[in-house]
Formats: C-alpha cells, structure tokens, sequence
C-alpha cells in the first residue's frame, strides 16, 4: 500500500496533475502500472480518510492538551515509530513545521498504514502527504519539503 501512497503522491499530487481522475479510471491506471487491487484499495482508502482528516470532518483524537504537555506514545505506536522517528516529529514540533493537530494527523496515518517496515524517510514521506493539502500550511509543507529534499542531496555526495 505505501508503494502505491509514494507512486500516487509522485505521480499526481506533488507534481501538481490534475487530480480529478474518477477513482475507477485511477484504478485502473494504477493495476497498469503493476499494482495489486487490495494495495490500491487500501492506499485510496488511506488518502480518502487522510482527506476526512484535513477537511476537520473526522477526528480520531482531541486537541484541547497544553501545547507544554509532552506526548507519551502507546506500546504500538513505539513499536512502528522508532525513536529516530519519534524524536523527528518532536524535532518537527520545535520548529513549527507540526503543531499538536497535524502531528496527531501524521501518526494516524502512519499508524493506518500496512507496511512490514516503516522508517524515518518513510515517515518523512507520510508528513508530506498529510501537510500538502491542509489550507494555511503551505510554508509547513515547504520546510518539511526542503528538509527532505536538501538531505537527499546530502547524500548523494
């Protein structure tokens, strides 16, 4: 499924396509492209509640804490989110690119996901999916973007 979130993401959002393909029609596309029916169901299952998440009409969690309040992660959520990827979303918070709502967005999804593995660029990835298309948060997205971007060019040297 998070093949299928990448290859989308890629493909059709981040580049900025016209996304007003009928799902049946994206379907399609996508067993063309060589992925399995149940992956593509759970991936636009996946983005249809990331959707919900954004538009405010579903939470799965709520926001009155104390900004000050430290989060404490559930037995699962520690054993998918390792520390390298706890401590980046704390990271993430001090420098304002998450807040309380969207760090809560990116763990649901993440924790939605059906993926053996999961690790720090994967999450990165996640952040980016859920930052995108939240209203107000452009600059958000534009420094998780750089963040991503400017550390695969570090790498590549």
């Amino acid at each position: 499924m998070f093949d299928v979130l990448m290859y989308l993401f890629e493909t059709y959002i981040h580049n900025e396509v016209e996304m007003r393909v009928d799902q049946d029609k994206l379907t399609d596309d996508l067993t063309r492209a060589g992925f399995h029916q149940d992956d593509i169901y759970n991936a636009l299952n996946w983005l249809e509640k990331l959707a919900d998440l954004q538009d405010g009409q579903s939470k799965t969690f709520t926001m009155s804490a104390d900004p000050l309040a430290l989060r404490i992660y559930t037995d699962e959520e520690s054993q998918f989110l390792d520390t390298e990827c706890r401590g980046f979303l704390l990271f993430l918070e001090q420098i304002q690119v998450l807040n309380l709502e969207t760090r809560e967005m990116v763990i649901d999804r993440v924790m939605a996901l059906d993926a053996a593995e999961f690790d720090l660029e994967d999450l990165k990835w996640v952040i980016l999916m859920v930052l995108f298309n939240i209203p107000g948060y452009e600059n958000a997205y534009q420094q998780m973007e750089d963040l991503v971007f400017e550390e695969d060019e570090n790498h590549l040297h």
